[in-house]
């Protein structure tokens, strides 16, 4: 097993994501974790070791696909029959944790490396049952793979409350000895990763903005496309430097959803700038209270909202 002190880096990565996703008050979120070595010793459990990548990526699946889905793909990797039969258990695992566990103990009892796994995971379950997270749930997710390749030990996918559509907003894990690559062996490794944007657009969808950031921001450039945002990004710039609090929409999405934002914001003016106003050289402001309009080169632009 990796040492106990290495496996209190994966107990820390947990509190910190807790402890982030606490103070931006986004409760409910799920830590999902899942460990190589059980991934390995499934693998060598129904003999596919040598197609230990094929068969995760499959497993990986199960929730979006289905687990006949899953089977098919197995099949076409030339997974047997016999394999696929030892693997049925993983297709209904549900419970806590702790049942979890014990029903991986069960069919890994033959796997020296699954068994690793499993008691790693009991250690790091262990440790945050003892500490307690403020808002987040641990869950142990046996598909949960990512970059398999990179992974050495515990796998980490954080996903939105329930009711919010959207993919993982953080995710990272063990990778020992991934500096060998460049020369710096023996070295040990794990992180995790935030997804910002994902991040941001939560907080959005659940009206989390923190009233001292959404009273913040004067005016919101609207993002028409590449040529566009380029334009709006020289603009934003320059009235920033006049001390003018100016965002620019990060995606073209659609206009609705850019002017909801906005309104959701409480930001009282918005610009536009389209090819129109690209070759006129001015920029529309418009005010979101009153709903007026006006075309205005820069320093008009500016004086109206300085």
């Amino acid at each position: 097993m990796v040492g106990s002190q290495s496996l209190f880096q994966e107990v820390e990565f947990v509190q910190l994501y807790d402890a982030v996703f606490s103070a931006l008050k986004l409760e409910g979120v799920t830590i999902k974790i899942n460990n190589r070595k059980i991934l390995s010793g499934i693998a060598e459990v129904i003999g596919a070791q040598d197609k230990l990548i094929d068969f995760t990526v499959a497993l990986d699946k199960l929730d979006k696909i289905g687990e006949e889905k899953v089977k098919d793909e197995m099949r076409s990797k030339e997974i047997s029959e016999a394999g696929m039969e030892k693997l049925q258990p993983l297709f209904g695992l549900k419970g806590d944790f702790g049942s979890q566990i014990g029903s991986l103990k069960s069919i890994l009892n033959t796997s020296e490396i699954g068994l690793k796994g499993i008691e790693e995971l009991e250690f790091i379950n262990t440790a945050i049952s003892n500490l307690k997270l403020k808002t987040a749930n641990l869950q142990l997710d046996v598909t949960l793979a990512r970059g398999l390749n990179y992974y050495t030990g515990a796998i980490f996918e954080v996903s939105a409350p329930e009711g919010v559509k959207m993919g993982s907003i953080g995710g990272g894990g063990r990778y020992d000895d991934l500096t060998g690559i460049f020369g710096l062996k023996n070295m040990s490794g794990v992180g995790i990763s935030f997804g910002l944007d994902r991040i941001y657009l939560v907080l959005e969808e659940l009206n989390l903005f923190p009233e001292t950031i959404t009273e913040s921001t004067k005016v919101l450039f609207i993002n028409f496309g590449e040529t566009e945002a380029m334009a709006c990004l020289k603009a934003v710039t320059k009235l920033r430097e006049a001390d003018v609090k100016a965002e620019l929409y990060p995606d073209a999405a659609k206009m609705k959803k850019q002017m909801n934002h906005a309104n959701r914001r409480d930001i009282p003016y918005v610009v536009l700038v389209g090819e129109e106003e690209l070759k006129s050289e001015v920029f529309t402001l418009k005010n979101m209270a009153s709903g007026e309009q006006q075309k205005l080169n820069f320093d008009a632009l500016l004086e109206v909202l300085k």
